[in-house]
C-alpha cells in the first residue's frame, strides 16, 4: 500500500525542514535568505491582493506573497501560492528565446515557497516548489519542479540524519564496483583517476571520501537554483536539480539529483527525451534526442546524443557520444565514439579516443565475475566491429584492426597497428604504423584537440601532442623489446606474452621500428632544446649548456587524467593528502596547476635526458658540432613527417575506388575538396616553413 499522508493545507509551503534538523533560533528560511540575499521586498497592498484575487489567484495568506517596488498585478493570473513567495519586478515585456515569445509573469503556475528573480516567465508550471530563481529566466510548460529539504544535487554526499549506504557512488573501470567514487561538482578527470587507483592504499581512500564529504555543507534545507536567463520549456519532471545561468533545457522527461554548470562562456543544453539521474553536468555540455544517463559526470564542453546512454561513467571535457552505450568507465577527455552499436564497459580510456562502429569493449571477461577491466593509453583506436577481451592493456596510439580478439591483450608497442591474422592463426603487430602509414590522421588528430579544447577554466594541462614524455618512455620499453627479437629476412619475428593463447605473436618490421623510434627520441629531444634555446633568447652555446641538468635521468611519467606528470610528484601528492598537507579538492586543484606550471621544465629535463640516453653520451659530450647536427636531421624528420602527412592523405585522391563513385574529378572535388586546398596539410607546410626559420636562427649562434 502507497503510504499517502494526509496534512492540513494549511501547512502547505512550510516545515521545509524537519524540527530535527533545524539549528535552534534559525527558521526554515534560514538557508534559502543566505542563497538569496535580495532583502528589497514588502507587502503587497490591499489594492493589490484583491486586483490579484480578481485574476483568479489564490494564496492561503497573502502576507507570505511579497513584491518588489516595481509589480504588476495584471502580470499575475491564475496562480496559486503556499508558503512564503517572493517575487521581484515585473514590468509589461515580453521575452523571446528561440522564437518561444511570452509576456513576462506568472500565469496558470502552482507556487509553493519560491524566490523569483526579475521579469521572468512562469507559465503554465503545474507544480514548482522551493526554487530560487534568476533575472530573464523563462519557464513554460512543466509538470514538476520541486527540491527537497534533503537534496544532494548529483554529488556523493550524505546530508544530516541519513545513512552511509545512502550515498551515491559512482562504479568506474570495473563493473564490481571496486574501484568506485564519489562523485562532486568539480570532480575533474585527474581527481577520478586518483580516486580510481591505488585502492591498496586505505589511508588515502579514506581521505579522499573526507575530501569529498568536508568540500559540501550537510545541512538540511538548500533550495534548488536556476540562473539567470535559463530557458526550461515543455518538460516533466526536474526535482532536485541546480542548474546554472543561460542553460536551455527543452523537452526532457526527468532531470533528478543534478548539478547542471552552465554560463554565458559556456552554456549548457538539454533536449527532448533525455532522461538523466545522479550526475554532474560541465558546463558547455549538449545533452540531446533521448540520452540517457545514470551515475555519472560529464566534464565541459562533452555532448551525450541520438539515445546514448552513460551509466556509472566519467566522461572527459571535450568528448562525445553518440548512439551506443558505455558502462563503468572513466574516459580521459577527446574521446569520440558516434556509433549505434559500439559498446565500451569496464575500461579506462586515457583520451584522444576513437571508438568505431561494432566495437565491443565490454562484458567479455575469462573469470566467474564480471570483474576484468581494460587500460587503454591515449589515442586508442579499435576499428569496425572488434570485440576484446578483459582484461587486456594498450599503449599509446594503438590502433586494432577490424577483428575479434578472443584472448587477452598486452600491447606495449606505441603507435602500433594490431591485427588479428584468422587465415594463418596469429596476432600480428606492427609497431610504429602511425608515422608508417597514417601519419595525416595522427598529426591532425593532436591539431584537432587543441583546436577544440573550449574548457573555460583549464586546471588540468591536458597533453595532446603525440610525441610527449609518456609516451617516449613507452618508446624506450618498446625498444628493449625490439632488439632482443632477431628478425627474419622479411624484418619480423614471434615473440611471447602479448596475447593470453597458445598461437603465434609476430612482430612486423621490426628494423623499421627500432630505426624509426630511435630518431622519434632524437627528434622530441632536440624540438624541446629548440624550443628551450628560443624561449630564453640564448645568444651562445655555453650559457644554453649550463641551463640543461648535467646529472637528469630519464623520470617515470603518469598520465593523470590527460595531464602529465611525474611518478614521483604523484606519490609526493599522496603523502600530502595522507598526512593531512593537503585538506581539500581545491588545494588538490592547486597541485594540479603547480604541475602546469612545472611542466615544461619537467618535460624539457626528460627530453634532454632522453636524447643522452638514445645518442649513449654524457652531458659533457654534448657539443655545439652535435646540437647543429640534431637539428639539421631535426628538419629532415620533420620533413618526412609532412611529405607523410601530405602522401597519407593524398591515398584518397589516388585509389581508384575512392574515384569511381565520380563521374569527374571536378564532382570529386566539390565533394571531398581538392588536396591542394586541404588546410591541415597547407597548416602543417607553414609550420615547416617556420621551424626551419627556426633551425637556422639557432643555428648561427653555434
Amino acid at each position: 500500500m502507497n503510504d499517502i499522508q494526509k496534512s492540513p493545507v494549511s501547512t502547505l509551503g512550510y516545515n521545509f525542514i524537519p524540527n530535527a534538523f533545524l539549528p535552534k533560533g534559525k527558521n526554515e528560511y534560514y538557508l534559502r535568505n543566505q542563497q538569496n540575499s535580495n532583502t528589497n521586498y514588502r507587502r503587497l497592498t490591499t489594492d493589490e491582493i484583491n486586483r490579484l484575487t480578481q485574476n483568479r489567484n489564490t494564496s492561503d495568506d497573502w502576507s507570505k506573497v511579497l513584491v518588489s517596488d516595481i509589480f504588476n498585478t495584471g502580470l499575475v493570473k491564475n496562480c496559486q501560492f503556499y508558503g512564503l513567495v517572493r517575487i521581484g519586478k515585473l514590468e509589461p515585456y515580453y521575452l523571446e528565446f528561440h522564437n518561444l515569445r511570452r509576456p513576462v509573469g506568472l500565469y496558470n503556475s502552482t507556487i509553493i515557497s519560491c524566490d523569483f528573480g526579475d521579469n521572468i516567465v512562469i507559465d503554465n508550471v503545474n507544480y514548482i516548489s522551493h526554487y530560487i530563481v534568476g533575472n530573464d529566466v523563462m519557464i513554460v510548460n512543466v509538470n514538476e519542479l520541486a527540491t527537497t529539504d534533503y537534496a544532494r544535487f548529483g554529488n556523493g554526499i550524505i546530508k544530516e540524519g541519513e545513512q552511509e549506504k545512502g550515498r551515491i557512488w559512482m562504479e568506474v573501470c570495473n563493473e564490481n564496483g571496486g574501484r568506485s567514487i564519489i562523485p562532486f561538482d568539480g570532480m575533474l578527470p585527474g581527481d577520478a583517476w586518483l580516486w580510481s587507483r591505488f585502492r591498496d592504499d586505505a589511508d588515502l581512500q579514506e581521505k579522499l571520501i573526507a575530501l569529498t564529504q568536508s568540500k559540501f555543507d550537510v545541512r538540511r534545507g538548500y533550495y534548488g537554483t536556476i540562473g539567470d536567463r535559463t530557458v526550461i520549456k515543455n518538460c516533466k519532471i526536474l526535482k532536485d536539480v541546480l542548474i546554472g545561468s543561460d542553460a536551455y533545457i527543452k523537452g526532457a522527461n526527468k532531470l533528478k539529483n543534478l548539478t547542471i554548470n552552465s554560463s554565458q562562456e559556456a552554456k549548457t543544453q538539454i533536449g527532448e527525451g533525455c532522461e538523466l539521474v545522479n550526475g554532474i553536468i560541465g558546463t558547455g555540455c549538449r545533452i540531446f534526442y533521448g540520452a540517457k544517463a545514470v551515475r555519472f559526470i560529464m566534464a565541459s564542453n562533452s555532448q551525450l546524443k541520438y539515445g546514448a546512454r552513460l551509466i556509472n561513467s566519467y566522461l572527459g571535457d571535450n568528448s562525445t557520444i553518440s548512439c551506443c552505450e558505455v558502462l563503468n568507465s572513466l574516459i580521459f577527455p577527446a574521446h569520440e565514439q558516434h556509433h549505434n552499436n559500439s559498446f565500451l564497459c569496464a575500461a579506462l580510456v586515457m583520451g584522444q579516443s576513437n571508438i568505431a562502429a561494432g566495437a565491443t569493449i565490454g562484458s567479455n571477461h575469462n573469470s566467474r565475475s564480471a570483474d576484468g577491466e581494460i587500460i587503454a593509453g591515449r589515442g586508442f583506436w579499435p576499428g569496425l566491429c572488434v570485440s576484446l577481451k578483459h582484461n587486456s592493456k594498450f599503449a599509446s596510439f594503438t590502433i586494432l584492426a577490424k577483428g575479434d580478439y578472443s584472448a587477452e591483450l598486452d600491447i606495449p608497442f606505441p603507435f602500433s597497428l594490431v591485427s588479428n591474422d584468422v587465415s594463418n592463426d596469429r596476432l600480428l603487430i606492427m609497431p610504429g604504423y602511425w608515422f608508417m602509414y597514417n601519419m595525416y590522421a595522427l598529426a591532425r588528430n593532436a591539431w584537432k584537440y587543441v583546436d577544440r579544447d573550449k574548457r573555460t577554466e583549464k586546471i588540468q594541462r591536458i597533453e595532446y601532442d603525440f610525441l610527449a614524455p609518456d609516451t617516449v618512455n613507452e618508446v624506450f620499453a618498446s625498444l628493449k623489446v625490439l632488439e632482443q627479437l632477431t628478425p627474419d629476412e622479411k624484418g619480423a619475428a614471434s615473440t611471447a606474452g602479448m596475447e593470453n593463447s597458445s598461437r603465434k605473436t609476430v612482430v612486423l618490421k621490426i628494423p623499421q621500428s627500432v630505426k624509426l623510434f630511435k630518431e622519434l627520441v632524437r627528434y622530441y629531444g632536440t624540438l624541446e632544446l629548440l624550443h628551450h634555446f628560443q624561449k630564453n633568447a640564448f645568444t651562445n652555446f655555453e650559457t644554453f649548456k649550463e641551463t640543461l641538468p648535467s646529472k637528469g635521468q630519464r623520470s617515470e611519467w603518469l598520465n593523470i587524467g590527460g595531464q602529465l606528470m611525474q611518478k614521483k610528484e604523484i606519490e609526493k601528492l599522496k603523502s600530502n593528502i595522507k598526512a593531512g598537507k593537503v585538506k581539500s579538492w581545491d588545494a588538490v586543484h592547486s597541485f594540479y596547476k603547480q604541475q602546469d606550471a612545472a611542466y615544461s621544465a619537467g618535460k624539457l629535463a626528460h627530453a634532454y635526458a632522453s636524447l643522452l640516453e638514445i645518442l649513449q653520451i654524457r652531458h659533457s659530450q654534448f657539443t655545439p658540432a652535435l646540437f647543429k647536427d640534431l637539428l639539421q636531421q631535426s628538419v629532415a624528420t620533420k620533413e618526412w613527417m609532412c611529405k607523410g602527412i601530405y602522401n597519407s592523405r593524398a591515398k584518397d585522391y589516388d585509389s581508384h575506388f575512392r574515384k569511381m563513385v565520380y563521374d569527374t574529378v571536378e564532382e570529386m572535388d566539390i565533394v571531398v575538396g581538392k588536396l591542394e586546398d586541404n588546410s591541415f596539410i597547407k597548416y602543417e607546410e607553414e609550420q615547416l616553413k617556420q621551424y626551419k626559420k627556426k633551425v637556422t636562427g639557432v643555428i648561427k649562434f653555434l
